[in-house]
């Protein structure tokens, strides 16, 4: 979709008269400035992209860029933009949600989009709970959680985004944090110029209704021993001091330290996005700390063909095929009669 004959864009290009109305410390302004940054670095013209999205905190971003946008209602995101992208297939669509607007209310259009393979990029903050409603629990809040919704703890089951994609038979997974702007910039890069419905969950912390959520795996202090960043072809390394690894153990995943019992970087797992049977991806968008380090970057890419690619094409086949070539066409086909 790059176009050479356009001006360098800015990241400053994209910011709207807008005023940003997030909390102070909000993950969302952190989202924002890396897709941001991301779409200057495109060659994309403006007028190519489109912000869709449904409600909640994450639904105000199209208002925040400078690009076509349309707010739509609650967890219906995926139906507007897939119509977007069939009505218009040059568009690149960029839908904004949330896990409760995505996940709850939105579920069965989230996961059909994913099944058909619509070429749209969602970017699905989860901050594990509903913050624009004041506090109620989401379908990610984690078993337990005390909400106003749950005064004595949650006792559904959470979703696992990552989990969810891939059993919708999802060709790109992808995971991100809202504070770490250069990993954020190259994930929502690798799913702008992925072909197929791209998926990208972006760990946000919801400063006033679940502040320090992901504090666990999130802060300075531990996030490079409990979390590992994923790149294709390279070796599942991970820790403070690159000593720890995964490696199958069987069925399952296994931390190892490099050093312990022999084990070197040649006994690693080496991350392939691009493998299509999904598997070893489930594994992977599925650990938790303390279990596993939690995976970032790109999980799953693998290319297949598109909803609306394959309907253009069967349009042209039929087309091709057709008797029909206008309406008076069409009235007169089939069983006709004429009125007195």
């Amino acid at each position: 979709m790059a176009d050479t004959n356009i001006l360098q864009y800015t990241a400053k290009d994209f910011k709207s008269d807008q005023e940003v109305r997030w909390c102070p410390g909000c993950g969302d302004h952190g989202i924002l400035a890396s897709l941001q940054k991301t779409l200057a670095e495109m060659g994309v013209p403006k007028e190519r992209y489109v912000f869709v999205s449904g409600i909640g905190c994450s639904s105000r971003l199209p208002y925040y860029m400078n690009t076509y946008g349309f707010h739509g209602i609650h967890g219906r995101a995926a139906a507007i933009a897939t119509g977007i992208k069939i009505a218009n297939p040059d568009l690149m669509v960029w839908e904004m949600t949330g896990d409760g607007d995505a996940l709850a209310i939105g579920g069965n259009h989230f996961i059909h989009a994913i099944r058909r393979n619509i070429d749209i990029k969602i970017i699905l903050f989860n901050n594990e709970i509903y913050g624009l409603t004041k506090g109620q629990y989401s379908p990610t809040s984690a078993k337990g959680l005390v909400t106003k919704t749950s005064p004595y703890g949650t006792i559904e089951e959470p979703f696992k985004i990552g989990e969810l994609v891939i059993g919708a038979r999802g060709r790109f997974f992808a995971r991100t944090i809202d504070y770490n702007l250069q990993l954020s910039n190259e994930v929502y890069k690798a799913a702008a110029l992925f072909h197929g419905t791209a998926v990208v969950e972006a760990i946000q912390n919801c400063v006033i209704f679940n502040d320090g959520v992901h504090d666990v795996f999130t802060n300075k202090e531990v996030r490079d021993d409990r979390t590992i960043v994923l790149n294709h072809g390279k070796p599942m390394i991970f820790g403070k001091g690159r000593d720890k690894g995964l490696l199958l153990d069987g069925l399952r995943l296994k931390v190892v330290k490099m050093g312990e019992g022999g084990i070197t970087e040649k006994d690693l797992l080496v991350h392939d996005a691009h493998e299509p049977d999904p598997g070893l991806h489930y594994m992977l968008a599925g650990m938790q700390y303390p279990e596993y380090p939690v995976a970032l970057g790109v999980i799953r890419e693998v290319k297949s063909q598109t909803y609306d690619g394959a309907m253009l094409e069967q349009n042209e086949r039929v087309r091709a095929k057709s008797k029909i070539r206008s309406v008076d066409d069409l009235l007169n086909s089939g069983s006709t009669w004429k009125v007195k």
